[in-house]
């Protein structure tokens, strides 16, 4: 059972210049290391705000921040090591590239925390070879296509072993190849112990891949919990613009039907559905 906590957030506020409604109000929650969070909600609702406060980029004016037990400190070396131990993708991957080339790109981040010329060239071999984007490390960032720069933009941060991935929106533009690409590359990272958080609009997407889900409604946490609890809360889901995953929703009829029994455990996917289903 995964029980430290690797991110606590306390009564988080946070108001943009110029608006009048903030964007967090009072949000509060909890991130387990090793979990798999999918972070869902309408537009507007403080996903990206709350991601840019974890990350350092924001400051909370209210509240608490605290990283593997201690408070968030916002010195220049507190925060350059925060960034390399909790590191996100941007939804556009435009706003986070900005090197010549992709070898440069992704070798730009471990050479800023100090890491020598040679010891940035291998490790950033290595994680391109891990990602099979090494053909791509002599061309220019800003002519790879969309989920080639996503592919680079993931390379960024994992160059720098972070404990924590964030990915904002990961398969935003990305056609069903790249999507499917990208997929994989975050099952990669969340076998190999690192704590993942994605922002989605993919109920389907969610709940086979996530141990908890968590629900934000006008910057506060509506719900958390296990993705077939969230997903069995229709007013919860009404209230966020979100379905039931499709699974979910055949499972229940089913049910409803008497077709199946519901003691048997609700599937994850439509793969696991129809093994049962054949199974019957």
């Amino acid at each position: 059972m995964k029980t430290e906590s690797m991110i606590t957030a306390d009564n988080l506020w946070f108001t943009y210049d110029g608006e009048d409604i903030p964007a967090l109000q009072g949000l509060s929650l909890d991130i387990k290391r090793g979990s798999k969070t999918a972070v869902m909600g309408a537009n507007g609702s403080g996903k990206s705000t709350f991601f840019l406060c974890l990350n350092g980029i924001l400051r909370p004016q209210k509240g608490a921040l605290s990283f593997c037990g201690a408070p968030y400190s916002y010195d220049k070396k507190s925060l350059l090591n925060l960034r390399s131990r909790i590191g996100i993708v941007f939804q556009d991957p435009d706003n986070q590239l900005f090197s010549a080339s992709v070898r440069q790109e992704i070798s730009f981040g471990i050479l800023n925390l100090g890491a020598d010329n040679e010891t940035a060239l291998r490790e950033t071999e290595k994680i391109m070879d891990a990602l099979d984007i090494t053909e791509l490390k002599d061309r220019p960032t800003h002519a790879l296509s969309g989920g080639q720069k996503k592919q680079v933009a993931v390379a960024d941060i994992l160059v720098m072993h972070p404990d924590i991935v964030i990915l904002d929106e990961p398969a935003a533009a990305l056609d069903p190849k790249h999507t499917d690409m990208l997929n994989k590359i975050i099952d990669q990272m969340t076998e190999s112990g690192i704590t993942v958080l994605i922002s989605t609009h993919d109920p389907d997407y969610a709940f086979s891949w996530a141990d908890q889900i968590i629900l934000f409604h006008q910057g506060k946490v509506l719900k958390a919990g296990s993705p077939l609890e969230v997903f069995s809360d229709r007013p919860a889901l009404n209230l966020t613009n979100l379905s039931q995953p499709a699974v979910l929703s055949i499972y229940e009829s089913l049910c409803r039907k008497k077709m199946i029994n519901e003691k048997f455990p609700a599937p994850r996917s439509l793969m696991e559905l129809l093994h049962f289903i054949e199974g019957i």
